[in-house]
């Protein structure tokens, strides 16, 4: 009997205690309810987002926030920031509001890759002339080109580099630090891309002073419409006074024949 009644005291007091612990935990949370705000849920990148960079399910995450640090303009689910990009560089656990992301279009081209000073510029490749099309973007090239202004006469036309350690902005669609456009199909969704996208291409756009693009623009669009675009380490910045190349300078020992050759075919015209 006596057993009975201290073990019937034992859960009452047991009781008490949790009631207790209960009422004081409901307290202080009502308290920091009270200070800080009910919890809610925010967006945070769930490792380091490069700027330019598209966000998707495997860069970010949720968690819970009280009401009081949610920042103006955050996410509440992930499925709100897919397929964004952002606009500037976001480090891990930060939260991701809507003035650091946009959405693919006109304000994520090109032009914002474009140095300030500097202009952008398109010229038509093709494997032969753009190194097996294995330029990238972010490549430095130097630019050849045939100077043919003699109307068609092989003694005169020479091959001459135009410009050097020339920086490739894109290669078709891809371009540096950013998506390619084509694949868009509205502002908010990005279709799934074919990688040939992205390896082949036929245009290629390079950033010039300038002077520079009045000069190629006069090249391309006089001289030589296909010009050779070399591959250079991106590392290599010296600049070389390079003399243009006749035919006379690949014949070598043979040029003297092909100058008495090109001297009697024209004396006759």
């Amino acid at each position: 009997m006596n057993n009975t009644r201290a073990f019937t005291l034992a859960l009452v007091i047991a009781g008490i205690s949790v009631f207790m612990v209960y009422t004081y935990i409901e307290d202080q949370k009502s308290g920091i309810i009270k200070t800080y705000g009910r919890e809610g849920t925010v967006v945070i990148a769930k490792a380091d987002i490069n700027e330019f960079e598209l966000i998707d399910d495997s860069k970010v995450t949720t968690k819970t926030v009280p009401q009081n640090f949610l920042p103006p303009g955050h996410f509440k689910t992930i499925k709100e920031v897919e397929n964004t990009i952002a606009t500037v560089p976001i480090l891990k656990n930060e939260i991701i509001t809507k003035p650091r992301v946009t959405y693919p279009g006109a304000q994520t081209g090109l032009s914002r890759q474009v140095s300030s000073g500097r202009r952008a510029i398109a010229i038509t490749v093709n494997e032969k002339t753009a190194v097996g099309q294995l330029i990238k973007p972010g490549d430095r090239i130097d630019l050849l080109a045939r100077m043919d202004f003699a109307g068609g006469r092989k003694d005169l036309e020479k091959m001459k580099t135009i410009l050097q350690d020339v920086l490739v902005l894109s290669t078709g669609y891809n371009m540096t630090n950013s998506l390619p456009l084509v694949g868009i199909a509205n502002e908010k969704e990005i279709r799934k891309m074919n990688l040939n996208t992205y390896t082949r291409y036929n245009t290629v756009v390079l950033e010039l002073d300038p002077f520079q693009a009045q000069k190629l623009a006069f090249v391309l669009a006089s001289l030589d419409p296909n010009p050779y675009l070399i591959l250079r380490n991106n590392s290599d910045k010296k600049i070389l006074r390079l003399p243009a190349t006749k035919i006379f300078d690949v014949l070598g020992e043979d040029a003297n024949e092909a100058k008495e050759f090109f001297l009697e075919k024209y004396k006759k015209k």
